[in-house]
């Protein structure tokens, strides 16, 4: 039997955890809600629930168990700390100790454990088996509630000192705009996140509720939503063409819930891009559509696979 490692995916609605084999193959696998709670220990409670449910199958005696968590951020990887911004319970908190517990509580052996931002497992997993899985070096980029991203640099992942590399979503493009959440001003995650466009729809009358019907009204023709959507398809590209200019690279892949609107969506910001990208090494930028529905999760099983142990 081929190794399994462990792949453990958090997020603020959701906690993934699976076995996964060196060909993307699941073996056991569950999902967890999130709790939205104020208790730390309450919030982990589900993921370690998780954790003891997958592993309660897996053989004894096969040595230690390699490990991949990717989570919300922002994450401190040297610290194996997790301060992500939509589980407000959790500043500080400690995974990777965490879940190495939980491990070595059932399976007798202390385990090899990696961490990883939901952007890089993202970034990760499309390199392995997704859309980019022909390239050596890529950038992935979730576009949803809000602008996540990572980055592969001849086949390694790159997440900087902290682990926060390529945070494309807080890249300021607009130095004049409002101030953003993170502290900064005109953010791209402030024009491009599926919310701020719904927002900024509404401002202008358009009596939608969310990205899914902004998204098909723009389809449609309607004139709110496909002016929002250009603006935030605009800001995009910008972020996108800065990042690939800083870090040389040619393929980006888009996955996220905006992103699963189609031409709507990659066409202006296609067009834009050109607008962006004019240097001669980033000039044939290629954007590319994510093709997995379970990115995060491989990714993490990427990154344990990576792990020395």
């Amino acid at each position: 039997m081929s190794e399994q490692v462990l792949a453990v995916d958090i997020g603020g609605t959701k906690i993934a955890v699976a076995l996964v084999d060196d060909q993307g193959g699941l073996g056991a696998s569950t999902v967890r809600p999130t709790p939205r709670s104020d208790d730390a220990d309450t919030v982990f409670a589900p993921a370690a629930d998780a954790v003891r449910a997958v592993l309660a199958g897996r053989p004894a005696g096969r040595g230690p168990l390699r490990v991949g968590i990717g989570s919300a951020g922002p994450v401190d990887t040297p610290a194996g700390t997790i301060s992500p911004v939509n589980i407000a319970a959790w500043r500080g908190f400690p995974v990777v100790a965490r879940v190495a517990a939980v491990v070595e509580e059932v399976t007798g052996t202390a385990p090899v454990v990696g961490l990883a931002g939901d952007g890089h497992c993202f970034a990760l997993g499309e390199h392995w088996l997704g859309a980019a899985r022909d390239v050596d070096t890529m950038i992935g980029l979730v576009v949803s509630t809000g602008v996540g991203g990572g980055a592969v640099l001849d086949n390694r992942l790159f997440a900087g000192s902290s682990g926060n590399a390529v945070h494309l979503g807080h890249i300021s493009v607009n130095a004049w705009g409002p101030r953003c959440v993170c502290g900064c001003h005109g953010c791209t995650e402030m024009y491009a996140r599926g919310p701020a466009m719904v927002a900024a729809a509404q401002e202008r009358g358009w009596v939608g509720e969310d990205a899914q019907a902004l998204t098909a009204d723009a389809r449609a023709g309607d004139a709110v939503a496909r002016e929002v959507i250009e603006i935030g398809m605009r800001a995009l590209a910008a972020g996108i063409a800065t990042t690939a200019t800083e870090l040389d690279v040619r393929t980006v892949v888009v996955g996220g819930g905006v992103s699963k609107a189609g031409d709507v969506i990659f066409e202006p910001l296609r067009r834009h891009l050109r607008e962006f990208a004019v240097l001669d090494y980033v000039r044939d930028l290629e954007v590319r559509p994510a093709v997995l529905e379970n990115a995060g999760l491989l990714g993490a099983a990427a990154l344990a696979f990576t792990l020395e142990g």
